[in-house]
């Protein structure tokens, strides 16, 4: 087997980065720089690791949704490759999420998604978030409100409402998950929906939108029509 430090210069992995930018690796490169090494036991260089780790979980998605445990079990991965790969991912996360910082226009379902998809792609189980804004359509910050299957008692006015007022924000977009990675409304996203617009029109809030974030794609209510 060839060692990566006897390949060609501009074919090593690190030195393709560093030469001509991370955006022109592949993820294989690119994990197979966070792994550093390869398998010894299985003769395998990092960029061979990183391939059947991408084929073992299916992705990048797979690896994320990959406890440690899981990951270790593939020979050759430690404790110390996996938590480099899974803080490499988190910071990609936090990253997603300071693109919406407070002040920022949120004029589209499509900037709504692109700002929760990744807090809400892993998560295992709904979480109701309200957005507050500005007159302007600024956003102020967002807030969780609850998490479980959206019911009546689950997602009350009151609690919805409250920060709203505090804030004094002129306006809201109501976002959920669906862990189910579909973002298709059910009846009681609806019938919430309904209710909270309703109660907004009484508090003289505008209700802009409600977002279901699905794993690639969301629903938006406004949209569609269903406001």
């Amino acid at each position: 087997m060839t060692r990566i430090n006897q390949w060609p210069v501009e074919d090593r992995p690190r030195e393709k980065l560093l030469e001509r930018g991370a955006e022109h690796l592949t993820e294989t490169e690119l994990l197979a720089i966070l792994l550093g090494t390869g398998s010894a036991g299985e003769h395998q260089s990092a960029l061979d690791h990183a391939r059947t780790l991408l084929m073992q979980f299916d992705g990048l998605s797979g690896i994320d949704d990959a406890s440690i445990a899981e990951l270790t079990g593939l020979k050759g991965l430690g404790r110390a490759k996996a938590a480099r790969i899974k803080a490499c991912l988190e910071l990609g996360r936090r990253r997603e999420d300071l693109r919406c910082e407070a002040g920022q226009l949120l004029s589209s379902p499509e900037e709504v998604f692109r700002h929760f998809r990744p807090r809400c792609i892993n998560a295992k189980r709904e979480s109701f978030y309200v957005v507050l804004l500005t007159n302007r359509n600024r956003k102020i910050r967002d807030v969780k409100i609850s998490e479980g299957s959206l019911t009546a008692s689950v997602v009350h006015p009151r609690e919805v409402f409250n920060p709203v007022i505090r804030e004094s924000a002129a306006g809201v977009i109501f976002v959920h998950n669906h862990p189910s990675g579909d973002p298709s409304p059910s009846r009681e996203d609806v019938d919430i929906t309904h209710r909270l617009r309703q109660v907004g029109e009484v508090l003289g809030v505008k209700v802009h939108d409600h977002v279901v974030v699905g794993h690639d794609r969301f629903f938006s209510f406004n949209r569609e029509g269903l406001l």
